[in-house]
């Protein structure tokens, strides 16, 4: 069953062999074997513990009575046993409670835990996300009374942005904050689609709230962030009496239906009462803080359920015996053979390896920059390395999660039509997997981010840089012996790519710009192809190296000899093989897009509304 999630070996994979830890005394006490240890732990929890809450989260879900909401009892007992094993602030300074982790192992650990319950481990991301908005620009009575319990998941936490008007939008909000006479603030208003926005795993929850201060300027410059708990809180930190915040509802959703999706109205029925968090009219960029980790995590969540998809049809593929191999021709007496010798199937897993193991080195890579900004002191990297983190996450984000749906859906297809029914895991991963693409920002939004923002953030050295890694990726394959071909392919598709940006990024800023945009999505596909691109030469140089030595030669015949003996060089053999079907197999469709966006065809902004129908 632990297969099932995560494929331990590429796991270790790309935490000791290809991103590492950060060297800082900061994680001196996380050497190979401890490392090795906290991923083991965390792939038993979420085995033994979370994995079992996944059909109840689907087939219980929340349930709403009298503007409360209850999950599945298998819920609790996982969410008391997570949280006492202290993972919820793992990554997160001592002094609050935390573990101290590098973010790298935090991925690990977060890979098996999402991908056993993605809709349980949403408590998590939101509560997390929360507390580290009040550790940011909480003043010290907040932080004091906030920040321990919540980081414990004692207290859950939410973000409420969204209302029904606004979407997108969220300078329309019409949410209200009156200052009183001690300072707090009188909060009313109404917010949709709130995860985790009511539930009885915690005893109280904090809600972070947009609202708008009377007499502020208009749109997002007259937004201030304010915390909204469910139960005020006293000043010995105990519970006070209900703040009015009112579940009205809960959505019916395609999936994550473990996750309580609610309606909330705020001083509706009586006064509901916050706290200014950071300054007056600039909740954006507070709230931004919480968001910017928030996509961070779904692109994680996207990840971990194409991984488990992924796992689930391989194993399947293995053990489903239908027909007889092609080779067969009208031999009789030829058995029927598992489905995995079928090429449509093997290219079908092969396209899920490529984009999961893509994916993971990704995030891996994300959460390792995460730590360089931490820990170094040199200044200049540590902007560089901030600055490409901002690049790289609408790719985390808006490239990782629609190839995550694309992944489930190779699951489903795999499986024939079992997987179209609820019997069998892919289905319901598939289900929970579509909403990714469109939390924290649809992907479009995450697309016109990379083309507006990220492109020419910095005078466009930050994007500059980025490429910069990829070709010192690409300068150290060129001295290795069997990935020749793969680096060249690679090189070319870094430089097309650098041409791209160029012609796109002039034309967003001249009277063309609905035509970028119009090409916005696109130009986020072709750089996430070349981001993963350039994950797999890297594996690919580190195989390679290894394969040569355990082998004496990368000669084809040798390499599979010993790859029916050998598990690592079989695990080596498939990483070449991997990296060569992504960068010689899928990457080329990336220069048909290219060339689209390139020629710049008006289509889109000439199309007038009248005639779609």
């Amino acid at each position: 069953m632990a297969q099932l999630i995560a494929d331990r070996r590429d796991v270790d994979f790309v935490l000791h062999e290809q991103i590492g830890m950060v060297d800082h005394q900061l994680f001196e006490e996380f050497n190979k074997k401890t490392v090795d240890l906290i991923v083991s732990e965390a792939r038993t929890l979420a085995i033994k513990e979370i994995l079992p809450t996944f059909k109840d989260g689907d087939e219980i879900g929340c349930k709403l009575e009298n503007g409360k909401v209850t999950v599945p009892d298998s819920f609790k007992r996982a969410w008391k046993l997570y949280c006492e094993g202290e993972w919820l602030a793992m990554c997160d300074d001592p002094a609050v409670g935390g573990q101290g982790m590098p973010k790298t192992i935090g991925c690990a650990a977060l890979e098996y835990m999402v991908g056993a319950n993605s809709a349980f481990m949403l408590y998590y991301g939101m509560t997390h996300g929360a507390a580290k908005l009040v550790e940011a620009f909480g003043d010290k009575t907040q932080q004091k009374l906030y920040m321990k319990k919540m980081f414990a998941g004692q207290w859950g936490g939410t973000m409420l942005l969204t209302e029904s008007e606004a979407g997108s939008d969220v300078g329309a909000l019409t949410t209200t904050a009156v200052k009183r006479a001690d300072g707090t603030y009188t909060i009313q208003g109404a917010k949709i689609f709130i995860s985790a926005g009511e539930h009885d795993l915690c005893e109280n929850i904090i809600h972070p709230v947009l609202a708008r201060i009377e007499g502020a300027p208009a749109g997002t410059r007259g937004i201030s962030l304010f915390l909204v708990p469910k139960f005020r809180v006293n000043d010995d930190g105990s519970l006070g009496e209900f703040n009015n915040v009112v579940c009205t509802g809960l959505e019916e959703k395609m999936g994550i239906h473990g996750n309580a999706t609610a309606s909330l109205s705020l001083g509706e029925k009586g006064e509901c009462i916050g706290t200014l968090l950071g300054e007056e009219n600039k909740g954006m960029p507070a709230m931004f803080k919480m968001m910017n980790e928030a996509r961070a995590f779904v692109g994680m969540q996207g990840f971990a359920v194409a991984s488990a998809s992924y796992m689930y049809a391989l194993e399947y593929a293995r053990t489903r015996i239908q027909g007889k191999h092609l080779t067969a021709g009208k031999d009789a007496s030829a058995k029927n053979v598992a489905i995995i010798q079928h090429p449509d199937v093997k290219r079908q897993l092969l396209n899920m390896k490529a984009y999961t193991e893509g994916m993971r080195s990704l995030l891996y890579y994300y959460g390792k920059c995460s730590d360089i900004v931490h820990t170094t002191e040199d200044e200049i990297l540590k902007n560089e390395t901030a600055a490409l983190i901002e690049v790289l996450t609408p790719i985390v984000k808006g490239y990782v999660t629609d190839k995550s749906l694309e992944v489930c859906s190779h699951g489903v297809q795999i499986y024939g039509g079992y997987g179209y029914v609820k019997e069998f895991p892919v289905e319901q991963l598939m289900r929970d997997s579509r909403i990714f693409m469109i939390y924290e920002g649809t992907n479009g939004i995450q697309a016109m981010d990379l083309l507006g923002r990220k492109l020419s953030m910095n005078q466009g050295r930050s994007f500059a840089y980025f490429l910069a890694q990829i070709k010192k990726t690409i300068k150290d394959a060129k001295e290795i012996e069997g990935v020749e071909d793969l680096t060249a392919k690679v090189d070319h598709a870094v430089s097309r790519l650098e041409t791209l940006a160029k012609v796109i990024g002039e034309r967003s800023r001249s009277d063309q710009v609905l035509n970028a945009y119009a090409f916005a999505h696109p130009f986020l596909e072709v750089t996430g192809d070349v981001t993963f691109a350039w994950m797999h030469l890297w594996r690919a140089g580190i195989a390679a190296v290894k394969l040569a030595k355990k082998v004496g030669s990368l000669d084809k015949q040798a390499v599979a000899a010993k790859a029916a003996q050998n598990k690592d060089a079989a695990f080596y053999a498939g990483q070449l093989a991997t990296a060569k079907f992504f960068i010689s197999t899928l990457l080329p469709q990336a220069y048909g897009k290219m060339d689209a966006i390139l020629e710049g065809d008006s289509c889109v902004e000439d199309m007038q509304e009248v005639s779609f129908g």
